[in-house]
């Protein structure tokens, strides 16, 4: 059996990592069953945020890269179906593997269903409920398009059935980015929060020293709902400079996007000089985990760490208004709530969450053992 995986942003990697490592040991005792190929369509083309994952999870480098790069929606998308579609003429695999909700998961499902290659979506299910949003939309087309649909949680079976997909389709196996954080909670464990600091801080701050066992608030932000509109993002700003430093520093690992906006908005210096601020470059995937493993609290309009927090029992605020994952909330046992990009709901649901400890969830098969699951469900495939 040959099968293509195809990863093009960094939400990617973590997933991709415990599938490839599954695959091998699969070999192992099985040699030459299943032949895999990445292929990489280099849509993060930003070496520090997309190089750096692959060394770190130990995923080889990528079989092919199609070298995508930057561009409009529909660019990425177009220029992502002409490139992947000549590597599926070549190779032709019998299994196209995409995984999450990203330009390059709608595109090379597209890609291969039109050449009649069996398509699976690892993360299927998972529904905001908001057509604006471009990954609902990638979602959305990519589902309807798969042969085999695997699913994280029991919430995005029920989405699918509800869409009228057949049973048949459907396979539930759990969460793979939890696999990836179960995988790399020993080596994240074990780094020192003040060389994380040290060798990430964005050069002109002066900060105060972070003590040990000390409280601190972390964040991330990136989405163009929350940073794109100064009279959306200077609120925000000045809630966590004139309220949230009063009470903890804030560590907060800034995306190119934000840092610009801050920037174009003339909000840069006054977040530089707040010594309570700790203003870092992109991480690796460990050093956020630790990180996170730390905070008090999270704020972020990130998926991904919404999931991480509810396994680590980190209270988080989602800056979001919305969710695809509605088993990290709160209201279903996780660890999130939503608080969208309003100061007043903000403020609310964090003076709340500051004085709730942390709870640890784990939802139902969020086990570390997702990837096998997906082998196995693709190995067992009938029509």
């Amino acid at each position: 059996m040959k099968i293509i995986s195809v990863v093009g942003a960094r939400p990617n990697f973590m997933k991709i990592a415990p599938f490839m490592h599954e695959v091998i040991r699969f070999n192992e005792e099985h040699p030459d069953k299943v032949k895999h190929l990445l292929v990489h369509t280099g849509q993060h083309y930003d070496d520090r945020m997309s190089k750096a994952f692959f060394e770190a999870l130990n995923i080889p480098e990528a079989d092919i890269n199609l070298g995508i790069g930057s561009g409009t929606h529909a660019e990425q998308v177009g220029n992502t179906m002409i490139a992947f579609e000549k590597v599926l003429q070549k190779e032709k695999p019998d299994w196209v593997i995409v995984l999450g909700d990203v330009n390059a998961t709608l595109a090379c499902s597209v890609a291969a269903r039109k050449l009649h290659i069996r398509v699976c979506h690892i993360e299927a299910g998972l529904r905001s409920g908001d057509e604006r949003m471009p990954e609902e939309i990638n979602r959305l087309v990519t589902d309807r398009l798969s042969d085999l649909l695997l699913t994280p949680d029991k919430l995005s079976i029920e989405n699918l059935v509800k869409e009228g997909v057949p049973d048949a389709k459907i396979r539930f196996v759990g969460n793979i980015m939890i696999d990836t954080l179960e995988d790399n909670r020993d080596k994240a464990a074990n780094m020192d929060l003040s060389n994380i600091i040290e060798d990430n801080l964005i050069k002109d701050q002066k900060i105060d020293k972070l003590e040990r066992s000390q409280k601190f608030a972390l964040m991330t932000m990136h989405r163009p709902s929350n940073v794109d509109n100064k009279e959306v993002l200077e609120p925000i700003i000045r809630f966590l400079l004139d309220e949230v430093t009063e009470d903890m520093p804030i560590i907060w690992p800034i995306h190119p996007r934000t840092q610009k906006q801050l920037q174009n908005f003339n909000l840069w210096e006054e977040v530089l000089i707040n010594k309570r601020m700790i203003l870092l470059h992109p991480l690796g995937y460990h050093e956020m985990l630790r990180l996170n493993m730390a905070a008090t609290i999270m704020l972020t309009d990130s998926g991904g760490l919404q999931e991480e927090c509810t396994v680590l029992g980190t209270p988080c605020l989602t800056l979001r208004w919305n969710t695809e994952r509605p088993v990290t909330l709160r209201e279903y046992g996780g660890a999130s709530v939503l608080v969208g990009n309003n100061v007043e709901r903000i403020r609310k649901e964090y003076l709340k969450t500051i004085a709730t400890d942390r709870k640890p969830v784990r939802p139902e098969l969020w086990d570390g053992r997702t990837a096998g699951r997906c082998l196995n469900a693709i190995l067992e495939y009938e029509i």
